[in-house]
């Protein structure tokens, strides 16, 4: 099991949303130390926490990161971007911006701190996906596989990680209260809340967290048919 309590954690993205929510649960838990990462560390305004700047595309400032938090033991990967990128009619540029963010960037990362993590005695890792992992709708095309290409991520460094002493829970959510989903009129979960289900995961060595109705509804419908999923491919073209 893993223990939040006296943990050294870092939290890429943690200036807002959901990793400024999982800072301040982190500390309510007993971390003893927490980096929040961000492209501007003066947007970090947790009192206690460590803010580290980092661009989680560069290599180079990630491995800066790395050499400024050896003592970590828990990797929160939590940045990502949502550009609204179509495949068919948005820029390459913004396609490819969407997966260099969400499924580039905790591979980096991940790299990066697995050593440290070992060093450290083992320790855990959180992948932060998305309902949309399972799941595309227009508009979200590029950001919806992004998402699904770092579940495989995912799914593959479990495995790779447990005969490291390294556990990895993936985190999925849906609509959550944040800046991101600002435009969305629907019910949303509330950051705190993701951050506590999340958290819980770690502590249990969950290797899945589904932090809402939605991820869950979502989840269960893939067995069923593609229909299920996609009313409209059985509409009239």
């Amino acid at each position: 099991m893993t223990s939040i309590k006296g943990s050294v954690a870092i939290v890429t993205g943690g200036s807002r949303g959901i990793g400024k929510a999982l800072v301040e649960a982190l500390y309510q838990r007993g971390a003893a130390k927490v980096y929040a990462t961000a492209r501007d560390p003066r947007t970090v305004t947790h009192p206690d926490a460590i803010p580290l700047a980092l661009e989680v595309t560069d290599p180079g400032s990630v491995a800066a990161a790395a050499d400024q938090a050896p003592d970590a033991t828990i990797l929160i990967n939590n940045a990502g971007v949502l550009l609204n990128a179509s495949f068919l009619d948005s820029s390459i540029d913004d396609v490819r911006r969407e997966f260099e963010v969400n499924f580039y960037g905790p591979l980096l990362t991940t790299r990066a701190f697995v050593p440290l993590l070992e060093r450290n005695g083992g320790g855990h890792i959180l992948n932060i996906h998305s309902v949309l992992s399972w799941f595309t709708a227009p508009g979200v095309e590029a950001y919806s596989a992004s998402k699904s290409a770092l579940w495989s991520q995912t799914n593959a460094l479990r495995l790779a990680l447990r005969p490291r002493g390294i556990n990895l829970t993936g985190l999925h959510v849906g609509y959550v209260d944040t800046d991101m989903a600002s435009g969305v009129d629907a019910a949303k979960t509330s950051p705190h809340s993701v951050a506590e289900q999340a958290l819980d995961g770690i502590e249990s060595d969950a290797p899945e967290v589904l932090a809402d109705d939605l991820s869950r509804q979502v989840k269960a419908g893939l067995s069923a048919d593609l229909t299920a999923l996609y009313p409209q491919l059985t509409a009239p073209r």
